[in-house]
């Protein structure tokens, strides 16, 4: 039904009574609520409710819950009782909805006439809302007029499938009357939450102050108030969002955060399965339709360094040279100033200009990070500081196995000396050095680092043969 329809159309109902023993909670005393919310658009909805109940069968209804509840998840649990049916009720009560619902049947029209302000009643059955509505008065068949002459339709009742919003309704059977604690709890969509971190790093100093915030959004449907929240980071395998295997190879991006700010330690953290779970410090009210943001990282004096680095997924040659990426590092650990299970998120880096202003310098995504961990920010690529692999020859040992004789010419145009980290990931089964101008190091059974000095307007060559089988 266009909107336009209804510029002048009001609507008058009058409800018949609907026999519900339903559990009285008012808004003063209402359900105590916990959100545990994931990072896959995920949460977990648990409520305390006080009900009170006759014997025998009791129609309850729960008028507050997410309109985006998964019901197939819903669980009521209180002593005494059985779960005999329940229901979603998600059709919105709208003066469209209502025309809808009237199709086939009598409604009543009143229109004030706007010279004398008379009112005139007549009986009306509703055809169509098709593209407006088609009415039958009488002998005569009309169209819903949508100028300026004040209109009413007047109902006889809600139909029992309209909700003035979306309802639970669950039927239960109660060995005994009296009041109870029931806990519902249910799955939800149209909740999120995102990390996102602000770091001053300062070169000279070797050091990192950082900042994060924690943003909630809430497009459920419905407003949770004063509830307990948890945040989960980690990604919860479900079958509309399952979890693909990741193959993280050179540099792992990761996240900064710790729910207890300057702790350096995780004890805020609660271990949930192989998931870390980040309780904010106090209740908090999550409108519908909101973004909120809770800081919650405020650390100084982290070390950290301004490293280059150059990652090849593969043995390969490439031309043109390619610029060294350019990376913020630091160690997640309480001896650098951290040192906690680090959730995924986006930091952004600033570096103070000679007035002392913090200015914009990059940004990168990182992934959840255990403590302990080594995390690298990417903020951009260097100017000056180039790598220019080469596959020099690559044989095969036999069936399962291949050797690869690799080149990397770094070359430095800066008017100082610099140190580039070269990543040579490729190594499957058995992977192992069989000769190299630099000692390597082993990053993970896939991956080879370098660290290669390149004097200032200067060039260095690293070779090394590798050897690997799948």
């Amino acid at each position: 039904m266009k909107k336009s329809m209804l510029r002048t159309l009001s609507v008058s109902t009058a409800v018949a009574g609907v026999a519900i023993f339903q559990s009285p909670v008012s808004a003063a005393d209402g359900p105590k609520i916990s959100l545990t919310i994931y990072n896959s658009n995920l949460a977990l909805i648990q409520e305390q409710r006080p009900l009170d109940l006759k014997q025998g069968r009791n129609k309850l209804e729960f008028k507050d819950v997410s309109a985006s509840i998964r019901p197939e998840t819903v669980s009521l649990i209180a002593p005494d009782i059985g779960i005999v049916e329940q229901n979603f009720d998600f059709d919105l009560l709208t003066p469209e909805k209502l025309m809808e619902k009237a199709v086939g049947n009598q409604v009543k029209i009143v229109r004030i006439n706007p010279g004398n302000g008379t009112q005139e009643t007549e009986t009306a059955t509703v055809l169509s809302v098709n593209n407006g509505v088609v009415l039958k008065i009488g002998d005569r068949i009309e169209v819903l007029r949508a100028d300026d002459v004040p209109t009413r339709v007047i109902f006889d009742k809600v139909p029992e499938n309209l909700r003035a919003r979306p309802t639970l309704s669950v039927t239960v059977d109660a060995d005994k009357a009296g009041h109870r604690d029931a806990k519902l709890s249910y799955l939800s969509t149209g909740l999120s939450w995102k990390a996102d971190y602000v770091a001053l790093f300062d070169e000279k100093a070797k050091k990192l102050d950082l900042q994060g915030w924690i943003t909630l959004t809430n497009e459920s449907g419905t407003t949770f108030s004063n509830a307990t929240t948890q945040l989960v980071a980690g990604d919860v395998n479900t079958l509309e969002n399952p979890v693909q295997p990741q193959w993280q190879a050179g540099v792992r991006n990761s996240k900064m955060s710790s729910f207890s700010p300057g702790s350096g330690g995780s004890e805020a953290n609660r271990a949930l399965a192989d998931f870390y779970v980040y309780p904010l410090k106090e209740p908090t009210t999550v409108a519908d339709k909101q973004t909120k943001q809770v800081g919650f990282l405020d650390v100084t004096g982290v070390a950290a360094s301004k490293v280059y680095q150059f990652y090849a997924p593969w043995f390969q040659s490439a031309d043109p040279p390619a610029h060294a990426d350019l990376v913020v590092q630091f160690k997640n650990s309480v001896n650098s100033g951290l040192g906690t299970q680090l959730p995924a998120g986006v930091t952004r880096v600033y570096v103070k200009d000679v007035d002392g202003i913090p200015k914009f310098v990059g940004e990168n995504h990182i992934e959840h990070t255990p403590q302990g961990s080594e995390v690298s920010v990417k903020i951009g690529e260097a100017f000056d500081i180039t790598v220019q692999p080469t596959l020099v020859a690559q044989d095969r040992v036999n069936f399962f196995r291949s050797r690869y004789q690799m080149e990397y010419l770094v070359r430095n145009a800066k008017n100082e000396e610099a140190t580039v980290l070269i990543k040579q990931g490729g190594l499957w089964r058995d992977g192992k050095v069989i000769k190299e101008s630099h000692k390597s190091s082993a990053l993970d059974a896939h991956t080879l680092q370098w660290s290669i000095a390149v004097p200032a307007q200067g060039e260095t060559k690293l070779s090394f043969t590798v050897e690997t089988g799948w």
